[in-house]
């Protein structure tokens, strides 16, 4: 089993050239799962936990939060990247607060983002941004410096979708210390071209766009170090779910359940890896 300081220096490394995937499990079966299809690296998914829990997307508590990405830290031997939210407070001595002890879960990397959760006002305003990113970047130093720390600029994930204001905010958040940005929902070969070019050299994360034919070979073209998905495998294995749910009670049919994977599947998988794993 890899150290934390491992982990962290492998992260960092993967964040030097190329192009990966770091899919988004949501509890520990489906991060052991991930590891075991070759990915990289792991990043936790808020609203993937948040369903999961029985709670909207950042309903759960910090320490709730907290518990989980410790859970899926020790679940995996890959490196894993928090998504933290807002950092579970407002002012930046509450993010730092926050970051330090996101930093002792053992993450590899973290993200912050700008989005307030409120619709009048749904990003904090440039200067607070950046105050609450570089609290996060003191916390990590502080820490050792070895965490991976993500800027989110969430423009177009919040009815704002200027990308003229998302190239500010992400030079700005690279500026704090940010080591890799973010603008989750950009979704032109244009638009994702010109946040890469913008802030380079540093590496850039996209959330694959919905309704798109991207690839991985196309996201390298552009430039893209790494490629999340969110909460996009918990809302495909809710769909089956509910799908099943439904045909049962409405129409008191069980057709949802062909082609399901099997018990003699999944238990031999989960023998094996518990084999796997040091005792």
């Amino acid at each position: 089993m890899p150290s934390i300081s491992d982990k962290r220096r492998t992260f960092r490394k993967l964040h030097e050239s190329g192009c990966f995937v770091i899919p988004n499990p949501w509890d520990i079966g489906t991060a052991r799962y991930l590891q075991q299809l070759g990915f990289k690296a792991l990043a936790t998914t808020s609203s993937g936990f948040a369903f999961a829990q029985g709670f909207p997307d950042s309903g759960p508590s910090r320490d709730m939060v907290l518990g989980h990405i410790r859970e899926i830290v020790a679940a995996t031997d890959l490196p894993v990247n928090a998504d933290f939210e807002a950092g579970h407070a407002d002012d930046p001595a509450g993010v730092a607060e926050s970051v330090r002890l996101c930093v002792e879960t053992g993450v590899a990397g973290l993200s912050i983002e700008d989005s307030t959760g409120e619709r009048e006002t749904p990003l904090y305003d440039l200067d607070t941004a950046v105050a609450r990113m570089r609290a996060a970047r003191g916390a990590i130093d502080r820490a050792g410096g070895d965490v991976l720390l993500v800027g989110r600029a969430e423009c177009f994930l919040v009815g704002r979708p200027d990308l003229a204001e998302t190239i500010t905010r992400l030079k700005a958040y690279a500026a704090a210390g940010a080591d890799c940005l973010y603008a989750p929902g950009i979704r032109t070969r244009d638009e994702i071209a010109a946040v890469v070019a913008a802030v380079a050299p540093k590496p850039v994360n996209v959330l694959r766009p919905g309704g798109t034919d991207f690839t991985v070979a196309d996201f390298a073209a552009l430039g893209v170090r790494r490629i999340s998905v969110g909460g996009s495998l918990a809302r495909v294995a809710w769909t089956g779910f509910i799908k099943a749910a439904r045909e049962m009670a409405t129409e008191g049919r069980f057709d949802a359940f062909a082609g399901s994977v099997n018990n003699t599947e999944l238990n031999a998988f989960f023998g094996d890896d518990r084999k796997r794993r040091p005792s």
